[in-house]
C-alpha cells in the first residue's frame, strides 16, 4: 500500500468508504419476515450435524454467510467498475501530491 504524506492510497480509501455493510449474527432478519423466501440448500452432512450439536442456527448462519459473500462480490464489482477513476485519482496524486496538502497541520 502506498502512502502519500501520511495518507493511505486513494484506492484503499475509496474501497473502505464504499464498502457495503455485512450483516452479523446479532442482526439477522426475523424468520417469516416479509420478503423472506424459503430455500433448500445442500450442505455437508457432517457440518450440519456439528452445527446442530453446538446449538448453531443453521438457517441464520447460512444467511449471514450468503450475505457476506454478496457483500464481497458487490465490493469487487464496485472496484472493477470504478477502476479507471481510482487509477486516475492515484496518478494525479502521484504527479501533483494530495490536493490541499499544504493546509495540513501535521
Amino acid at each position: 500500500m502506498r502512502n502519500y504524506n501520511g495518507h493511505l492510497d486513494i484506492e484503499w480509501t475509496l474501497h473502505m468508504s464504499h464498502a457495503p455493510l455485512t450483516p452479523t449474527a446479532s442482526q439477522p432478519a426475523a424468520v417469516g419476515a416479509p420478503g423472506r423466501k424459503p430455500t433448500n440448500l445442500s450442505l455437508a452432512a457432517g457440518l450440519v450435524a456439528e452445527a446442530r450439536a453446538l446449538g448453531v442456527n443453521v438457517s441464520q448462519a447460512a444467511e449471514v454467510g450468503i450475505a457476506a459473500a454478496v457483500a464481497q462480490r458487490r465490493q469487487e464489482r464496485w472496484l472493477q467498475e470504478n477502476q479507471a477513476a481510482i487509477h486516475s485519482s492515484n496518478a494525479y496524486v502521484e504527479e501533483h501530491g494530495l490536493p490541499l496538502a499544504r493546509y495540513q497541520a501535521f
